[in-house]
């Protein structure tokens, strides 16, 4: 495209990168695989490459999205449960994560609704809310799980609760 003046027209960086911001982690993914199959089909001279390029890096992008994703809702789950590991049934305390990254830090409160003891381990089934801070305030989402004794440490037991927030882990 060029400019009135004749002159081409180039998309500066800063809308670029608006863009990517707008969009997500999943649309600035898509955007460098394009920009890498492109450049890779224009220096070798051939279609195929750069369609092959392109998929590569949208799929290496891809997982590493969701092992992210994955970390970090793990890191949540092992904050539940390490709370979990002293409170009794009936008791509420709070829950609190710091990731590295501070978006999408969580916290909440946790209930023990009742203590489940086997001769192989103890569990304790939960439910938990997660406070996300908005505009108009904080909006809370309660969810319901368990968590069993694992040595010295208590983890989740169940492989996730099956909810949308869970994202790729469902």
């Amino acid at each position: 495209m060029r400019s009135p003046r004749g002159r081409p027209l180039l998309v500066r960086p800063a809308v670029f990168l608006l863009a990517i911001g707008l969009g997500g982690c999943r649309f600035g993914g898509d955007l460098v695989a394009a920009a890498a199959g492109g450049a890779s089909a224009a220096a070798t001279a051939n279609p195929a490459v750069g369609i092959v390029v392109g998929i590569g890096v949208h799929a290496g992008i891809d997982a590493v999205v969701s092992h992210i994703v994955r970390r970090r809702q793990q890191a949540e789950q092992d904050a539940i449960a390490g709370e979990i590991a002293t409170m009794e049934a009936g008791e509420v305390r709070p829950w609190r994560i710091e990731h590295d990254i501070p978006i999408g830090n969580e916290h909440g409160d946790v209930t023990v609704t009742r203590v489940v003891s086997t001769p192989l381990t103890v569990c304790k089934e939960v439910v938990f809310s997660v406070d996300s801070d908005t505009t108009s305030g904080t909006a809370q989402q309660w969810y319901s799980t368990q968590a069993c004794r694992d040595g010295e440490r208590w983890k989740w037991a169940l492989a996730e609760p099956a909810v949308e927030r869970w994202g790729s882990l469902q």
